[in-house]
């Protein structure tokens, strides 16, 4: 959910992708160990290579294309990149790094939304573009998916080729390393969790105390508790904090049986799709706070593990007055019983009393209608929904920031939002706060029993905004920080967890949470991301990371 989806403006395009679907004919060597006795990986799921890695110096013409990310800020100037296509050739890429001394850094999909990859200081990047194999691993049972996949080629090959899927993203080229690493949510987590409550191991490429490089496997059947913990830091520890991610292994926690099929959750066979709009002209602050009081007061009636409404994920989009337009959009399951009734009534209990005229989902700047047809609600299969409301751009600059919410909005961050989005001294269309339908089967896992800790929260929201001209960098980082501070006002200027708050969401970092000139509370940024799990996260990397060679501005810091 990291990205806009069609509702922000002109800026948002809805992608998709092609991939091969073939099987890898090693993915039956899988190894089935999980113990220290598996630090040495055979080279099962990838596709055979005769080649060693590529490397990239910076007179390749492929440069300048392999040092940045999807967030334009972000470009460094490394001594070369390496693309590795098997785990011996990461482990290989990173002994090099490490012996000759240099900072590294990896990437995976490339959204990083701050520095942490492309930053002044990193001389080697190693490039995961080449594993991107998604496959059925008969040894472990459980579906391999490597480091460098995107969200929608895990999609298309778990769907089309088992019928299963994973309640993760709904930006299409998000890479996996990454987004699983973080925890990972989308339009069914309500229905089915996070991400990382499927994941049963991780292959990950450690350095030691001796400065010694290799692959090691780690599932939550470990009985080693080294390996035990490495597994656990992976289920929503971040990327970039204990070592190189070259794959994941997914299984539903109680699923039997061999049967591919019967091993992850199945999607709903079609969703409803609806979109709608309230025109900022319309928009007064009082029908603007009744629309985030109901919006507030639906999730906290509806989000518990066994609501019949947890196939039902909405997207609040609060776009800036310049847009023209605050956009909504809800996915649901068709399937079941009284949807379409369900689905009305949870329009009507959002919108009642509002007062303003909703419309059809036009892009602000009218240059084409971006979602008419879903006015009313539209059944549709749910592959092809989730291809449709994929995308984003490339080219832009952003800035984001995140918080979770334990319930609806005080008054005094109503009136914030407010105040920030119907500013009439800034002006950018692209500008908003996503709030995002949260809980359901999420909050039936307990805190610790994840990385992740954020476990009964029912709204996420991601603050964003965008530019496509550098020299507007300042402009846009004010407004942003403005709006997010005043909102958190009452806190330090950061969503710290009470009553209402619970934090930040690690796969949308911000290093703003780390500096004193904007988080004035007593709560330091490992707080606001790990809460009580810190502690144990730092113990994780005392293990696997002694050298602190996978580090970034918000890694994981040595006890």
């Amino acid at each position: 959910m990291g990205r806009r989806s069609l509702l922000t403006g002109a800026a948002a395009v809805a992608g998709g992708a092609a991939l091969s679907t073939a099987l890898p004919a090693a993915a039956e060597a899988a190894p089935r160990s999980g113990t220290a006795a598996a630090a040495t990986v055979a080279e099962a799921g990838t596709t055979a290579v005769t080649t060693d890695y590529i490397t990239v110096a910076p007179t390749d013409s492929r440069f300048p294309d392999l040092v940045r990310g999807i967030n334009q800020r972000w470009v460094a100037s490394p001594d070369y990149v390496r693309l590795v296509t098997t785990t011996g050739q990461a482990v290989r890429a990173v002994q090099e790094a490490v012996s000759a001394g240099k900072r590294l850094t990896v990437r995976s999909g490339g959204h990083c939304y701050e520095d942490f990859v492309f930053n002044k200081d990193v001389q080697v990047v190693i490039d995961m573009s080449g594993m991107t194999q998604v496959y059925y691993d008969s040894g472990r049972n459980a579906f391999a998916v490597e480091g460098g996949a995107s969200n929608l080629q895990v999609y298309e090959t778990l769907y089309k080729l088992y019928g299963v899927t994973l309640p993760a993203g709904s930006c299409a080229s998000v890479g996996v390393g990454g987004h699983i690493s973080g925890g990972g949510y989308g339009l069914l987590s309500r229905l089915q969790g996070l991400t990382v409550d499927h994941l049963y191991g991780v292959e990950v490429v450690t350095v030691d105390k001796n400065g010694t490089a290799k692959a090691v496997v780690a599932t939550r059947d470990s009985d080693d508790a080294a390996l035990k913990d490495l597994w656990w830091a992976h289920t929503g520890g971040g990327g970039g904090n204990f070592g190189l991610i070259t794959r994941y292994w997914l299984r539903t926690p109680g699923a039997t049986g061999t049967d591919p099929s019967k091993l992850l959750p199945k999607p709903p066979s079609e969703v409803f799709v609806h979109a709608t709009s309230f025109p900022w002209k319309d928009v007064t602050e009082a029908s603007f706070t009744r629309l985030l009081q109901n919006w507030g007061a639906w999730h906290e009636k509806n989000s518990a593990p066994d609501s019949k409404y947890n196939s039902l994920f909405g997207l609040l989009k609060l776009n800036h007055i310049s847009n023209g337009q605050i956009g909504l959009l809800t996915q649901m399951d068709a399937t079941i019983p009284n949807a379409q009734a369900l689905l009305n009534d949870y329009l009507a209990a959002v919108t009642a009393g509002v007062g303003i005229t909703r419309q059809a989902m036009t892009n602000r700047m009218g240059e084409h209608a971006a979602m008419p047809q879903f006015a009313a609600p539209r059944k549709l299969p749910w592959y092809i929904a989730t291809d449709y409301l994929s995308g984003g751009n490339p080219t832009l600059y952003g800035k984001y920031k995140s918080a979770y919410a334990r319930k609806g909005f005080s008054a005094a961050q109503i009136k914030a939002m407010y105040k920030h989005l119907s500013r009439t001294d800034y002006s950018n269309g692209d500008a908003l706060v996503q709030v995002d339908s949260y809980g359901g089967r999420i909050n039936a896992v307990k805190p610790g029993d994840t990385a992740v800790p954020q476990r009964d929260s029912v709204l996420k929201l991601q603050y964003q905004t965008y530019w496509t001209d550098p020299a507007d960098e300042a402009r846009h980082l004010a407004w942003i920080r403005d709006f997010y501070r005043d909102v958190y006002g009452e806190t330090g200027g950061v969503p710290v967890p009470n009553e209402i708050n619970d934090g930040c969401y690690v796969n949308y970092p911000d290093k703003d949470l780390g500096d004193a000139a904007y988080n004035t509370s007593s709560t330091a940024w490992n707080s606001l991301y790990y809460k009580d799990n810190y502690t144990r996260l730092q113990k994780v990397k005392s293990a696997w990371d002694p050298k602190n060679v996978f580090r970034h501005a918000q890694s994981v810091r040595l006890p």
